[in-house]
């Protein structure tokens, strides 16, 4: 729960500070940085910030002063990581990464631009660094050491659900969708996202929703040096540790950009990779040659295949974006049919039976059976609020985790005993959706918020 005082910390801003591109669908500075400010808004909380489903409110710059209090222990937001020079943790534990990957891989090295141009690369059509992007390889071999990268779900007639690139300003009408139906899916949030607008990343956490990472400034990691694949994820890691209370341990690759260097980078820091199999390529809408009509065809394309035996076994594990107001809109147009198509939708811990999807063992999601059951486990226990990695957090190359524990709320709204939320800062809003919650930290309403950089969206 957010403590009551905090709220007084929430300040209008002005001027420009990280304003970021609306491109008319408030894309917020996946590519493109810079643009004058929106006005500014006093939003006190998360209920607030959740309150409108009007974009140009929903976008409008607000700061959250403990952020900028702990700006300064982050990389500049959408710029490139890289560890910083008084960052003694993060230097120490990317020497022992570092050495790890320089013993095991000597000869895996950056392919390309950070942009993805990849002129004069000369790779052995053997691919032998497993790098997705030449020949969508993901199962590294066994000398490596490595696991296979998630591309489907086991469960067969089950939609496995993921957004990349938010927290989006503009998702409350996605996010609304999702609440109504008690649907949970696995966020990937780009860290520098996460920091401008904390208030948008603390509603999927509250509602139930899996997250992972996404990497601080969304650039092809197979180009960049350890060091700065390193930062990219560590930073991410610790930005969404300040502001939900939860260090994640999942991750998916910019474009699926990875190979084995960067799928070790990542294993140190217990993230483990996640792909998909099927591409919806909302994102390229506009661009590219595709058009809107392809991204409803490639919709379209996955929801046939449950009706033509293709998910017998299995089911896809589908790449969305909360990216635009447009890629939203379009999977809440589809949503009813791939409800209809398809006997299950699920987050990818849920799919994969990790009822523990944090380094911190208080927060648990719930296993297929019991998702399915319309039964989700809650936490009822408390989680470390001053932003740093809790005392059962160890990174260690083998991606280890610590032991679950949780208390159980039923999907349709109520709860058993000990899961309720208390928050105050949020009049009571929290606690009236807090029956849907699928994984929640038990203390805490809306997850405390330590962090937020002040961020402005230019509509073109």
């Amino acid at each position: 729960m957010i403590p009551s005082t905090a709220a007084a910390f929430l300040t209008l801003t002005v001027g420009t500070a990280f304003a970021h591109t609306g491109c008319g669908g408030h894309e917020i500075g996946r590519r493109n940085v810079g643009g004058p400010m929106l006005y500014s808004r006093a939003v006190t909380d998360e209920a607030g910030a959740a309150a409108s489903t009007d974009v140009s409110t929903e976008c409008t710059a607000y700061g959250y002063a403990p952020v900028t209090q702990i700006a300064s222990s982050f990389p500049a937001i959408w710029q490139t990581a890289s560890i910083l020079p008084t960052d003694a943790e993060a230097q120490q534990l990317f020497a022992s990464i570092n050495s790890t990957v320089n013993s095991k891989l000597p000869n895996n090295v950056p392919h390309g631009t950070p942009t993805g141009n990849w002129t004069g690369v000369n790779y052995s059509s053997s691919d032998p660094d497993c790098w997705w992007t030449h020949n969508k390889c993901n199962t590294p071999s066994s000398d490596t050491g490595l696991k296979a990268d998630i591309t489907i779900v086991p469960e067969p007639m089950t939609w496995g659900l993921g957004f990349d690139d938010g927290p989006n300003c503009s998702h409350n009408a996605l996010y609304d969708l999702l609440l109504e139906n008690n649907q949970k899916a696995t966020m990937f949030y780009i860290g520098s996202n996460v920091m401008d607008w904390p208030l948008q990343a603390m509603r999927a956490h509250d509602e139930g929703h899996e997250i992972c990472v996404h990497t601080w400034s969304h650039q092809y990691m197979t180009a960049l040096s350890n060091e700065v694949v390193f930062a990219e994820l560590y930073y991410t890691q610790k930005a969404i540790k300040a502001v939900l209370g939860v260090t994640p341990l999942c991750w998916r690759p910019p474009y699926g950009d990875v190979d084995n260097r960067v799928r070790m980078i990542a294993a140190g820091l217990n993230l483990s990779t996640i792909v998909w199999s099927d591409d919806t390529n909302d994102w390229e809408a506009g661009s590219n040659g595709v058009t809107q009509q392809d991204v409803t065809n490639n919709y379209q394309s996955v929801i046939d295949k449950a009706g033509n035996g293709t998910y017998t076994t299995h089911g896809p594990v589908v790449l969305n974006h909360e990216l635009s107001n447009y890629t939203m809109s379009v999977f809440v147009s589809m949503f009813p049919k791939i409800k209809s198509a398809f006997s299950y939708i699920v987050p990818i811990c849920t799919a994969y039976n990790i009822t523990q999807p944090y380094a911190e063992s208080n927060v648990t999601c719930p296993n297929f059976e019991t998702y399915i059951s319309g039964v989700t486990n809650i936490s009822a226990s408390t989680t470390q609020k001053d932003g740093s990695s809790s005392s059962n957090t160890s990174y260690t190359a083998s991606g280890s985790t610590s032991p679950s524990a949780s208390s159980t709320s039923k999907s349709d709204g109520s709860s058993s005993s000990g899961s309720s939320s208390s928050s105050t800062a949020s009049n009571g809003a929290s606690s009236a959706k807090s029956g849907a919650l699928g994984m929640y930290d038990g203390l805490s309403g809306m997850g405390l918020v330590l962090g937020g950089v002040v961020a402005g969206v230019m509509l073109l």
